[in-house]
């Protein structure tokens, strides 16, 4: 008979076999049977053996690893909380890279990585319902909303966060990059170049789906601190600019908010994109109006990805050290649950001007 995998449902009408039976078939004492199973202790070869098979007459395959963990206070389990669809965590490189660092760094411990969406739009779990999973700690990896629900309810709990490039609470582990830092020198770069007619395709400023030319009202509800930091920096230099939302962090949302920007007859000299993925698909609807880049456009992003889709160019960007965050972010995590408060890390990022941003034409 095939032993049951521990944790799986028993057929209808039948009862889970537990390590109580199987001790008293075996005739030795719960205890007993547990030292025979995790191996821990002093048991004779012929008691192990009557315990092993009492337990394959009963398909007991063991206890199960996740009810001893809880036990012990531990699921062995991080959470990973990615905003958006978890579809984007596997179509962003800064969030693979991330979720890739963080993983490593916590491998040695024997931790596991839950990817869990703060997204209940899109058939996700409540907040709720992710909020009572048994994590011993989570990172809120991409998106984390300054006002996030799903944030609180962990908080309530008692569950260790670290925020990665927000929110920056004061019952938080932070780690961030310079973006405000970044983004104005990027902005000071174009400038320098004599740009004045800017523009910017921006990250998402809340996940509710909002995209295009944003108001007043729009700017006033930003909920990112990394996308906040970014537009600020970028105004500090060129005073109150267009700015076109995007949905989504992908090329194709880049490439809608471009065509925006660039509709009007008093079109911008430069765009200025959050991300580097946005920047690409800005260059694709320059493009495709019939706009060289960086002759007619200048455009330039962030994060400091490789950009394949761009040739042989290379895009004007800040670069930020995405692999280091995650596994620094994973030794935090470590240190939370050793009981141990990490201080907060702010990272510094570096401009790379490539050859997708020159002076403008004279107009």
């Amino acid at each position: 008979m095939q032993a049951r995998i521990s944790g799986g449902k028993a057929p209808v009408g039948e009862h889970r076999a537990t390590l109580a039976a199987v001790a008293a078939r075996a005739g030795v004492s719960p205890s007993t049977a547990s030292l025979a199973f995790s191996g821990s202790g002093p048991v004779a070869d012929s008691t192990r053996e009557r315990v092993l098979a009492a337990a394959r007459e009963l398909s007991y395959a063991g206890p199960d690893p996740m009810a001893r963990s809880l036990r012990r206070g531990r699921s062995g389990i991080v959470g990973a909380v990615v905003g958006e669809r978890l579809l984007y965590a596997f179509r962003d490189p800064v969030a693979v890279a991330l979720l890739d660092g963080i993983a490593e760094a916590l491998s040695p411990s024997g931790t596991g990585l839950l990817l869990l969406s703060g997204d209940a739009q899109h058939g996700s779990p409540t907040t709720e319902q992710v909020s009572r999973l048994p994590v011993d700690a989570v990172v809120f990896a991409t998106c984390g909303r300054d006002d996030d629900p799903l944030l609180d309810l962990f908080l309530r709990r008692g569950v260790p966060v670290v925020a990665v490039d927000g929110p920056d609470k004061p019952d938080l582990t932070v780690l961030d990059i310079d973006d405000y830092g970044g983004a104005a020198e990027l902005a000071r770069h174009v400038a320098a170049l004599g740009h004045r007619r800017v523009a910017v395709a921006a990250l998402p400023l809340r996940l509710d789906g909002g995209s295009g030319l944003i108001d007043d009202a729009r700017r006033a509800v930003i909920g990112f601190a990394d996308c906040r930091a970014r537009l600020d920096a970028t105004e500090h230099v060129f005073g109150t600019v267009p700015v076109a939302e995007a949905p989504s962090n992908v090329v194709e949302e880049g490439e809608r908010a471009g065509r925006l920007l660039l509709a009007g007859p008093d079109r911008p000299t430069a765009i200025i994109a959050q991300s580097d993925l946005l920047a690409v698909g800005v260059i694709r609807a320059a493009e495709a109006l019939g706009l060289r880049v960086p002759d007619d456009l200048t455009v330039v992003g962030y994060d400091g990805i490789d950009t394949p889709w761009l040739g042989e160019r290379v895009l004007t960007t800040v670069v930020q050290p995405i692999a280091e965050k995650g596994r620094l972010t994973g030794r935090m995590v470590t240190e939370l649950l050793a009981g141990r408060r990490p201080a907060n890390v702010h990272l510094p990022v570096q401009l790379r001007v490539g050859t997708t941003s020159a002076p403008p034409l004279s107009r």
